[in-house]
């Protein structure tokens, strides 16, 4: 939460509106909004003073929690180092409160939406077994982040645009990984410097990916912003191929999770520290997938 004006500075703006001037005026001068210098005289006019309101709301006084907020600080007094996760379970137990903002967990909530859960009831009867028995040829795409170990070892999540994170004599570093993974080989494998944004896709799709496909196939990634963009979609098309998305929250239905999931642990082997060794270990890695899995 922001903090107020000082004093000083909203009694000399009521000085100054008070001269004739207008709140406008005193904007450009003091170098406020408009609304401050206005809410200022205003308060100065009724009550004599150009004190600030108090900020938020007292503690305990609203809000649905504010019943138990007694039994909330007893807990805490008690035990200082409690989790949140543990103060709503406890709030729960005792008082029957059901906590609905504690969102993180291995699978999102949203899945349960009914539209949601018939987009991927049809995905996994409907369309994904009709890209096997025609041996489409896949090219799945995600963005993620890792987080980097304090050793620089690059550990997490690090998949088709995804972001790793490197960790050099204590400067951080980000690489971005692409690459596209059809039903016998990953392909297009591509690495860039920085994070992945609408001109790098764009770069990717036209020169790197669709040149490696053949026409006809269907690029299936995720519903990302990143990905849905019309240059890429061009491109794609002038190559006979174009994009299908997966439903939302679906990483789970992505195969190229278990291709990445390889990935990482041959990097987390190799112990790659600069961007150079990184970029070689990446290229070692692509030649290690065989068409059988």
């Amino acid at each position: 939460m922001g903090k107020p004006y000082p004093l000083d500075l909203r009694e000399l703006i009521c000085a100054y509106v008070a001269e004739g001037n207008s709140a406008r005026s005193a904007k450009r001068l003091f170098g406020v909004s408009a609304a401050t210098a206005v809410r200022s005289v205003a308060e100065h006019r009724e009550h004599g003073s150009a004190v600030s309101k108090p900020q938020g709301r007292p503690a305990g006084q609203f809000g649905k929690l504010a019943p138990h907020w007694g039994f909330l600080l007893e807990i805490v007094q008690v035990e200082p180092d409690i989790t949140l996760k543990e103060l709503a379970a406890a709030l729960s137990e005792t008082h029957g409160v059901a906590d609905r903002h504690l969102k993180k967990g291995l699978i999102a909530a949203e899945r349960e939406r009914p539209a949601l859960r018939h987009l991927r009831h049809d995905w996994i009867e409907r369309r994904q077994p009709a890209c096997a028995r025609s041996r489409t040829g896949w090219s799945l795409s995600t963005r993620r982040r890792s987080r980097p170990t304090s050793c620089g070892c690059a550990e997490g999540p690090l998949s088709a645009g995804g972001a790793m994170a490197q960790h050099l004599f204590g400067k951080w570093g980000t690489l971005t990984f692409i690459a596209g993974l059809t039903q016998v080989a990953l392909i297009a494998p591509w690495v860039i410097k920085g994070t992945m944004n609408g001109p790098a896709i764009d770069t990717y799709i036209k020169a790197r990916l669709a040149p490696a496909l053949d026409p006809g196939t269907v690029v299936i990634l995720e519903t990302l912003s990143t990905h849905k963009s019309p240059r890429a979609a061009q491109a794609l098309r002038e190559s006979g191929c174009w994009f299908l998305f997966l439903p939302a929250y679906s990483r789970d239905l992505n195969p190229i999770e278990m291709a990445f999931s390889k990935l990482k642990a041959q990097l987390r082997r190799i112990g790659a520290r600069t961007f150079d060794t990184l970029f070689h270990a990446l290229g070692d890695i692509c030649d290690l997938f065989d068409p059988q899995e």
